[in-house]
């Protein structure tokens, strides 16, 4: 069993003068054991290396304990059970060193029929999260990779960093002749090369832009078409960063977004993602509550987290 890593202390609010059910995310929280079975359990990543390799805005090391916070005050209301397993990569002394180690992490949780929710960290998170997937279901052919993200995340680079994730992951899978299955809600034209689009496009990658997911009909549309992926597939990956919601929504991440998709349209699209049954694994990345305003991106990513939690936990 591995250690738990961590020193964050859940605590918050108590309504001891309330006469009905006023259980809060602090009270809720269990430590992950040996034992724990089902739910969900939580998993930080406080590293920010890969933002850093990607001349990005560093700062998000610090976003799980942020979003610990934010979360523990939160009402219990649908939620399974929770747990909390700790931080992956604290005193790594590289990126690939902590990826690697949130990977163990995502695969325990998994091996314990728990739902792994990894609170990040910058967007490098993606690849530790996969990686711990596919070490514990390595039966899973046809992985939907559902990504809401103002950027595709596919650059060619030295070094691996925030803005490579799902190229590694395509490469992995084509070297073990597995399908790449990558689909990304929110992508902005004014934020992603030429290069990049049309990398997206010689591998299948299918996406649709912020623009398309302003309107009720827009949105509508790619939630039927994400239903439709979901049903081919035998298992969903659903990874968010942060800055697909507008700037001023979510200003606490490393590159905020003039448009975005609205907080309204992101809930929906994580509700056909994590409330499908094929929930496998889910992420939160690029929480910098350096840069945050009143700690509002750290509650917006709180209330993500908890509907992942409420819509894919077992």
């Amino acid at each position: 069993m591995m250690k738990k890593q961590t020193s964050f202390k859940w605590t918050g609010r108590v309504d001891t003068q309330e006469s009905g059910v006023s259980t809060r995310w602090h009270q809720h929280v269990r430590d992950f054991t040996a034992d724990s079975r089902g739910g969900c359990a939580l998993i930080g990543f406080p590293v920010d290396e890969g933002v850093r390799r990607n001349a990005g805005r560093p700062g998000a090391a610090r976003g799980p304990q942020a979003l610990r916070q934010a979360l523990g005050n939160l009402p219990v209301l649908d939620e399974p059970a929770v747990f909390d397993l700790g931080d992956a990569g604290l005193g790594a002394h590289a990126l690939e060193a902590a990826q690697e180690a949130l990977a163990e992490r995502v695969a325990a949780a998994l091996r314990q029929d728990c739902l792994p929710v990894v609170l990040g960290g910058g967007h490098e998170v993606a690849w530790g999260t996969f990686q711990g997937i596919m070490r514990a279901r390595p039966g899973i052919l046809r992985l939907l990779i559902v990504n809401l993200d103002a950027h595709f995340d596919l650059r060619v680079a030295a070094q691996a960093n925030s803005g490579t994730p799902f190229r590694q992951m395509q490469e992995w899978s084509a070297a073990r002749g597995r399908p790449f299955n990558y689909r990304v809600f929110g992508i902005s034209r004014f934020a992603n090369t030429r290069a990049l689009f049309d990398r997206a496009d010689a591998l299948g990658v299918r996406y649709w832009l912020d623009e398309a997911l302003q309107s009720e009909s827009g949105l509508r549309s790619a939630c039927e078409q994400l239903a439709e992926e979901i049903r081919a597939c035998d298992a969903v990956y659903l990874t968010i960063c942060l800055d697909v919601l507008p700037g001023g929504v979510a200003p606490g991440v490393s590159a905020p977004a003039p448009l975005g998709v609205p907080m309204a349209g992101v809930e929906a699209l994580i509700d056909e993602a994590a409330g499908c049954g094929k929930l496998v694994a889910a992420d939160i990345a690029e929480l910098n509550p350096e840069f945050d305003r009143d700690g509002l991106t750290a509650r917006v990513a709180a209330r993500l987290a908890a509907r992942i939690v409420q819509r894919g936990g077992k």
